[in-house]
């Protein structure tokens, strides 16, 4: 009898303990991830600014302008590429 009552006591503070971890682990979490979106957010619109600014062409939307961007960027990978090749 005394055995089952220390056991049966162990459980339910490893059961305190556990929910008490995973609720600081929760919060911890939660905030990083809120800070991390807010940042990333923060990036993204001063990046679609200065994208807006000075790199779009006429009539260009900051899309197009990035997808451009990318192709020129591929193009003149491959032609390094192929100058270091050569």
């Amino acid at each position: 009898m005394a055995k089952s009552k220390v056991v049966a006591l162990n459980r339910k503070i490893a059961e305190t303990v556990v929910g008490g971890y995973r609720k600081v682990e929760e919060t911890v979490v939660g905030g990083y991830q809120k800070i991390q979106e807010t940042a990333v957010d923060g990036y993204n619109k001063v990046a679609d600014a200065f994208v807006d600014n000075y790199l779009t062409k006429d009539g260009e939307s900051v899309e197009k302008a990035r997808k451009r961007l990318e192709q020129e960027k591929t193009a003149e990978r491959k032609k390094s590429e192929k100058a270091e090749k050569a």
